[in-house]
């Protein structure tokens, strides 16, 4: 069969941004061209294929999207989309069952998939070399998977699903809010009518019958998009893909869906007491218009003027007037047949969603009377082109857009047309579609509160149906795995064995500048001009480690302080001042240490580091903003209190660290702590220990090393302090590995967290033990992946690894799995676990060493990754070859090595557990682990007195 080009484009695509920005008092026109080269063709069967040449790293992403999403199903089968791409990691005829998450991790790649209401997306990221293969292993899921489909296969994936549905819906705060409003925005039987996760009732009756309908009517050449991005030949491309792909037939001729917008003939509200939530959250939501309508850009934009920034009206009256939450949100969102508009806030404890809606209403109003000017205009546009180039900063952003645009838009260079219509909206356009869908139009509400906090609904409410799966010890039974025997599908090549990678890989680190200031500040550069973009970070050490210990949080209240203002300007000015320039800047606080970070176009860097200086050395340390912060804070905090993540992560560092230790805690701090901090103490901290003999810059990105050097000048006039650092003793609770138990009541899922205290992050044994971790937990191709979700179901994931702090940086195995399965997963980990470094083979350091080496290809491609690169220099205090001196100790690396690493560093004779679940259910099922009886801890209780049943 010989290949059909049925449409050729080569685009050379161009696109024009004329911004307004003001700047100095005056206006000046800003235009940045962006170029996009692509090759597009179509097989004779239907198979699009676009490729994009990009030879900046060795390395190639492929993306398969088929346009087939929750919107596809028929009511009583629902969820299959979703579900079937996870059935398509399971085999496939050649490739071979599980080996498909196993080649792509043995190559040093990484992957997944991704389901939404309209198409479903694969991709991989590898080194360039193995790109046959991936066209190998895709080809094969495309049309050689059906046969090999079994009865355990598909129940244990049921599992694995489940597993995702209860941990993101039924075991989160919040988590039944999509559900309640698709139900009720649109009639039974829409398209959109149910979430993509669909219903688990749905999904435990599908058949493999039904699945093989499924796969044969939307899995076809003919209904996706194949995007091969990177360090590719465009010939040898096509001469690859025409051998993969070619040969299979067309489907069934897919039925364009059409526009079908939710229509509300009156307003709806509805209300949810929430047992896992704790403060009061309102959702409004107006229909809108399809993905691409021409009204579609202007809401877009609505949403973003309504509440981007401190100057917006919805900001303005929710947040600083009224009080009554931290923040507001309102977006637009169109897919393929229609859309909404939505605008809502969590609120602050025991806020009336009543006075939250008249508040919305009232800032509607405002910007009905006082609108918007220009230069707000301007600047959200700004910043979208500096998000642009952020997107397009890797192979797989510009495969996953290229991919996307192809199917919905049906053209790949429509990026080109979306951006212009964006940066083509005006004023009008935005008040226009306004008045026509928001203003005095029908909406839906939700009101979510506490359980028992009913007076705080909207009046009018109706209670909301929600669907909960009970938790029944011993109800999924896992089927023993006996296969599924079948005859090879008849194919016009040998299929039967992984075609071999081609040429040889090679890629070296890049080049590292080093210099230091006088006042000891150090700095470090890496040149990078694949963007017109700058990268960098101000990183100073300190972070929580230097809180008082009555006042811990003060790091972190001090990192959203400095971005309230200045001394020379407000919070909204300089808000706007950074806006304008389309750049991004924020302060964060960590364990130990705090990080200025900013981006931009490489153009602005300079007026960019302005404010930054302005921002460190000039703090506005207003009274009112410091109220607001605060409070703030205290709302964050009594949020992750009803968490069962957050509940397992404070609990597990109060055990791991022990009573006294600084980092028993939160950084953010505790609701006692956080309330005795004033602003002196924000004033006083940042007095003493912001020093630059602590301090290291980092920059990455299209200026050069001279030119960054006599940028940072303006640091000069920084004195150098003496910083006290702390010292602290770690004291783990017991001696000897051992269970500790939250009742967590009602909880659908039960989270698990394991570990010890291992070493310092400047150890140098610390790359060698995250070599050791790589084949126990370090992502889908590890054992604790493999055996808790792919062979047994019981969790959507699970992982360990070692989390890198200079003062006590612990070891940690973790997942959330499903409730009644909560013994049986301890037993299997601790099974792992305590023979992890027993049965570490020669075979299995090959295997990691050959992964982890391809695998750096990846580590080199955006700006943020070589940033990070950098500050794990400054902050550990690695050498500047680092990453070779460590892949050296690698290859060098024996599996005697290995299990010497896993003894020392991963003990399991040392190890906690720490589970959050269900104690009715699931306590005295823990009583006979190997690990003593379950101690019983209170999370709320913040001396942790532990007390044993």
């Amino acid at each position: 069969m010989k290949t059909l080009f049925k449409s050729r484009l080569v685009a050379f695509l161009s696109l024009v941004f004329v911004l307004s920005s003001c700047t100095g008092g005056g206006e000046e026109n800003q235009s940045v061209e962006f170029k996009l080269d692509y090759d597009k063709y179509t097989l004779e069967n239907g198979l699009e294929v676009v490729v994009h040449k990009d030879v900046s790293d060795p390395k190639v992403a492929v993306a398969v999207l088929y346009h087939v999403g929750s919107n596809r199903e028929k009511p009583g089968k629902t969820g299959f989309a979703h579900f079937f791409e996870h059935m398509l990691f399971q085999n496939s005829e050649n490739v071979g069952a599980g080996n498909f998450i196993k080649n792509v991790n043995d190559l040093g790649g990484t992957f997944n998939g991704g389901t939404w209401t309209d198409g479903t997306i694969y991709y991989e990221t590898v080194p360039s070399d193995a790109l046959e293969q991936m066209l190998w292993m895709e080809s094969d899921r495309m049309g050689f998977f059906i046969n090999t489909i079994s009865d355990w296969g598909l129940e244990n994936e049921k599992q694995v699903v489940k597993n995702e549905k209860r941990q993101g819906v039924d075991n989160r705060p919040y988590g039944h809010k999509e559900y309640v409003k698709l139900t009720n925005l649109y009639p039974k039987g829409h398209p959109y009518s149910w979430d993509v996760i669909g219903s688990l009732e749905d999904l435990q009756n599908a058949t493999v019958a039904d699945v093989k309908e499924f796969y044969n009517k939307w899995y076809g050449p003919n209904n996706a998009t194949l995007v091969i991005a990177g360090d590719v030949d465009e010939a040898e491309v096509k001469t690859l893909v025409e051998k993969y792909f070619g040969e299979f037939e067309p489907r069934a001729e897919i039925e364009t869906i059409e526009p079908q917008p939710a229509v509300l003939d009156q307003t709806k509200l509805f209300y949810h007491e929430d047992k896992f939530a704790n403060l009061p959250d309102l959702e409004m939501t107006w229909p809108t218009v399809e993905q691409y309508n021409p009204d579609s850009w202007a809401l877009d934009m609505l949403g973003q003027v309504l509440t981007d920034g401190k100057k917006s009206a919805l900001y303005k009256v929710i947040v600083e007037e009224k009080k009554l939450a931290p923040n507001v949100f309102a977006y637009n969102s169109s897919a393929e047949i229609a859309g909404t508009f939505a605008i809502g806030s969590r609120a602050f404890d025991g806020v009336n969603l009543n006075d939250l809606r008249a508040a919305i209403f009232e800032g509607l109003q405002r910007f009905e009377s006082e609108g918007f000017s220009d230069a707000d205009l301007a600047r959200i546009k700004i910043g979208q082109e500096t998000g642009f180039y952020n997107g397009m900063s890797s192979v797989f952003g510009k495969a996953s857009s290229l991919a996307q645009y192809n199917t919905f838009a049906g053209d790949p260079g429509f990026i080109v047309e979306d951006l212009k219509k964006s940066q083509n909206v005006t004023r009008e356009d935005i008040m226009r579609v306004y008045n026509k869908y928001i203003k005095g139009q029908n909406y839906l509400a939700t009101s979510f509160v506490p359980v028992g906090q009913i007076e705080l609904v909207l009046e009018g409410s109706e209670k909301a149906s929600v669907v909960e799966e009970a938790i029944v010890q011993g109800a999924e039974k896992n089927p023993y795995d006996q296969g599924v025997t079948f005859e090879k599908t008849a194919s016009r090549i040998d299929r039967s064995v992984a075609p071999p990678l081609k040429g040889t890989l090679s890629f070296d680190p890049p080049a590292i500048n080093n210099d230091q200031l006088a006042n000891g500040m150090k700095v470090f550069h890496i040149y990078q001009d694949e963007l017109p973009m700058v990268q960098f970070s101000l990183r100073i050490k300190g972070g929580m480690f230097l809180d008082d210990p009555s006042k811990i949080g003060t790091a972190a209240l001090l990192d959203n302080m400095l971005m309230e203002g200045t001394a020379n300007k407000t919070p909204l000015e300089l808000q706007e001042a950074i806006g304008q320039l389309g750049a991004r800047i924020s302060v964060f606080a960590s364990k130990e240490y705090i990080t200025i970070s900013g981006n931009s176009l490489a153009k602005n860097y300079d007026k960019v580091l302005d404010l930054v200086e302005e921002i460190l050395f000039q703090p506005r340390w207003d009274e009112g903003e410091f109220d607001r912060v605060k409070k703030s804070a205290l709302n964050s905090i009594q949020q992750s209190a009803v968490n069962p993540n957050a509940i397992a992560s404070n609990v597990f560092n109060k055990v791991l660290y022990g009573k006294g230790h600084i980092f028993a805690y939160p950084t953010s701090g505790t609701t006692e702590t956080v309330n005795n901090i004033t602003l002196d103490d924000l004033k006083d901290y940042y007095n003493k220990n912001f020093s630059p003999s602590l301090a290291s810059f980092h920059f990455v990105g299209a200026l050069d090393e001279p030119t960054v050097m006599a940028s940072l000048k303006r640091f000069d006039k920084w004195e150098a302090k003496d910083v006290v650092f702390p010292e602290y003793e770690i004291k783990t609770a017991d001696e000897g590995s051992r269970i500790y138990f939250v009742d967590y009541p009602d909880a659908k899922q039960s989270v698990l967290s394991i570990g010890s205290i291992s070493m310092n992050g400047d150890n140098e044994d610390f790359a060698a033990a995250e070599v050791a971790n790589y084949r126990l937990g370090s992502g889908s191709g590890s054992m604790l992946f493999k055996q808790l979700r792919l062979e047994k179901g019981y969790t959507y994931g699970a992982y360990s690894g070692f989390s890198r702090n200079m003062n006590g940086a612990p070891f940690t195995a973790s997942s959330s799995v499903r409730s009644n399965v909560t013994r049986e997963s301890v037993d299997l980990f601790k099974q792992i676990l305590d023979n992890y470094g027993k049965d570490f083979s020669p075979e299995d350091m090959a295997n990691t060493r050959t992964s982890i080496l391809r695998s750096n290809t990846q580590s080199y491609e955006t700006l943020g990754g070589l940033v990070g690169i950098l500050q794990n220099i400054s902050t550990y205090n690695l050498p500047m070859d680092y990453i070779k001196k460590d892949e050296a100790k690698l290859k060098s690396m024996t599996s005697e090595d290995a299990r010497q690493i896993i003894g020392e560093y991963m003990n399991p004779d040392e190890l906690i557990y720490v589970v959050v679940g269900d104690g009715k259910t699931q306590l005295n099922l823990l009583n006979n682990t190997g690990l003593g009886k379950p101690i019983v801890v209170n999370p709320k209780d913040e001396k942790l007195e532990i007390k044993k049943k």
